[in-house]
């Protein structure tokens, strides 16, 4: 509680506000772990995200974080992340090193792959009751995980094949253990010491960003309450220590080998993708409606909740979900103001915001109504049916490699050229086996029709919808030009209901058109071989 009897600043005001209105309740003293709600923990997540994890490979990501551990296992270089060959130097490699060891483990499938996520959110849901607890009580944390499995927007997201569930497992574990070190008041140390630790490898992840979502909140919950531990400079240099020692080993051999990396990726990917952004630009409302579908059915419990808030019901609200309702909306608001966005950017958030939902059910008449458990139990089903049913046969829809038979015959001779044109398809590179896949941007695409009379046949895989159209444009513009184009395959889906096909989109994503340019000499015009695969 706050030390203002009778507020007489500003500040004083807000304190009394958070403490004395919003957040007054006492904690719960009931947190001990009870065993049914462990086991359940631990099976209906299992049930979900484990059996489930063999369909095709999604473009753009899963292709791409699918296809650099699959080189770096190959290669042996376990410093220097490639793709097609060529350094990687977007993000850092904790996600590529672990999907590697799950490869060599289990062999190298797409199951293999989104082992690693799969994984990371069931720890995130498992943490979220084992470490919770401590801090809301047993039966708020239980609720915490139980809204957290069975939200789409967590459960169905961050078990694909992306760097954000290992980086939301390692911020909330972080957050988590950064909060049991200080709310007592005084600094636990080996609490202090576990959260530097997972939010260094959050750093070695995807960069500094589990660190500015670790310190904001407990900063400001230090100053609203004033109950919390002081974190002194010998704290913040031990945990910025710990930081710098989980990371620095590989940041100096990346540098050594790649000087540019540094610069590229924390001006570039951090900095400037941050305020002056040079892709997925959004508006600043933008995770509105992600949160609306994806907080599903939390979304549902806000709105009585944020009524308790506006009414003042002073048993349903403790300081510590104070804390996490301030942690999940910080993680909004921090990468709303952003101007490159993602859905999966506030995966972090979800754990937070399911932890202060739990403590109201826990405290309110939520708690006992059959309706919150049914709509619990509706959302599981949901989920499962689109994990077991939808999602797979979705994947296998739009995947490049939905039909490797129209594919593979142009890419099984080892000795012809495949270009994907003008951007990459990790997917296709990571069912076929080949590595040399070269990627052609648009404005190289003269460069490409030079090349292509060097070879006896160039296979060019186009990824956008008018790209074959424009390339021919291109082909009767360029001087001296003998090439031609000699065969075609467009992969659009031209059967099956429209409705179906509006939903999907117009064919594979990332794979619109195949085509073969040859020089004259070579065959017959009009006339191709294609490697057959039973050869």
């Amino acid at each position: 509680m706050t030390d203002d009897v009778s507020p007489r600043t500003p500040s004083g005001w807000v304190r009394q506000l958070w403490n004395g209105v919003l957040f007054p309740a006492a904690a719960d003293p009931h947190t001990a772990v009870r065993p049914l709600s462990l086991l359940l923990v631990l099976i209906l997540p299992a049930l979900l995200l484990y059996p489930c994890r063999s369909f095709h490979l999604l473009e753009p990501d899963e292709g791409r974080y699918a296809q650099i551990p699959k080189e770096m296992l190959e290669s042996g270089s376990w410093v220097v992340p490639t793709l097609m060959g060529q350094p990687y130097l977007d993000k850092p490699p904790l996600m590529y090193w672990l999907t590697a060891l799950s490869y060599r483990a289990f062999g190298v499938s797409e199951e293999s792959a989104r082992l690693v996520p799969a994984v990371c959110v069931h720890l995130t849901i498992l943490m979220v009751y084992l470490l919770g607890r401590r801090s809301v009580g047993e039966r708020a944390a239980f609720w915490a995980a139980a809204l957290l499995m069975v939200a789409p927007g967590f459960l169905g997201v961050a078990r694909f094949l992306l760097l954000d569930g290992l980086l939301t497992f390692c911020v909330t574990t972080s957050v988590l253990c950064g909060f049991e070190a200080v709310r007592t008041g005084t600094l636990k140390r080996g609490w202090w010491v576990a959260a530097a630790v997972f939010s260094g490898l959050g750093f070695l992840t995807k960069g500094p960003i589990s660190e500015i979502l670790l310190f904001p909140p407990l900063l400001a919950v230090a100053w609203l309450t004033r109950s919390t531990a002081r974190i002194g400079w010998r704290d913040v240099l031990l945990f910025a220590g710990i930081v710098v020692g989980v990371n620095l080993p590989w940041y100096v051999a990346m540098g050594a080998k790649r000087p540019e990396f540094l610069g590229y990726f924390f001006w570039e990917h951090n900095v400037m993708r941050f305020v002056k952004p040079f892709d997925h630009l959004q508006p600043v409302w933008y995770y509105a409606p992600v949160l609306l579908v994806g907080f599903l059915p939390g979304v549902i419990l806000g709105v009585p909740y944020v009524r308790s808030l506006l009414r003042g019901e002073p048993t349903t609200r403790t300081a510590a979900g104070g804390f996490w309702l301030l942690s999940g909306l910080w993680c909004v608001a921090f990468f709303s103001v952003s101007g490159s966005k993602l859905p999966t950017y506030i995966l972090p958030a979800f754990p937070p915001l399911c932890l202060a939902l739990g403590e109201f059910v826990a405290r309110s008449r939520w708690d006992k109504l059959v309706a919150t458990r049914g709509v619990i139990a509706g959302f599981a089903g949901l989920i499962a049916l689109i994990h077991y049913v939808g999602l797979p046969w979705y994947a296998k829809e739009r995947s490049p490699m939905g039909r490797p038979e129209l594919v593979l015959k142009y890419l099984n001779d080892p000795h012809t050229h495949v270009v994907c044109y003008p951007r990459n398809i990790d997917s296709v590179a990571f069912y076929s086996g080949r590595e040399d896949l070269e990627v052609i941007r648009t404005k190289d695409a003269n460069r490409m029709i030079r090349e292509s009379h060097l070879r006896p046949r160039t296979v060019i895989l186009f990824t956008h919808d008018h790209s074959l159209s424009g390339f021919k444009e291109a082909l009767r513009g360029a001087v001296n030009c003998t090439v031609r184009v000699t065969h075609e395959e467009d992969m659009r889906k031209k059967d099956g209901p429209k409705w179906v096909r509006e939903l999907l989109g117009g064919g594979p994503w990332g794979l619109c058109d195949i085509a073969v340019v040859e020089p004259p000499t070579t065959s017959e015009p009009g006339r191709i071989r294609l490697v057959d695969q039973r050869e």
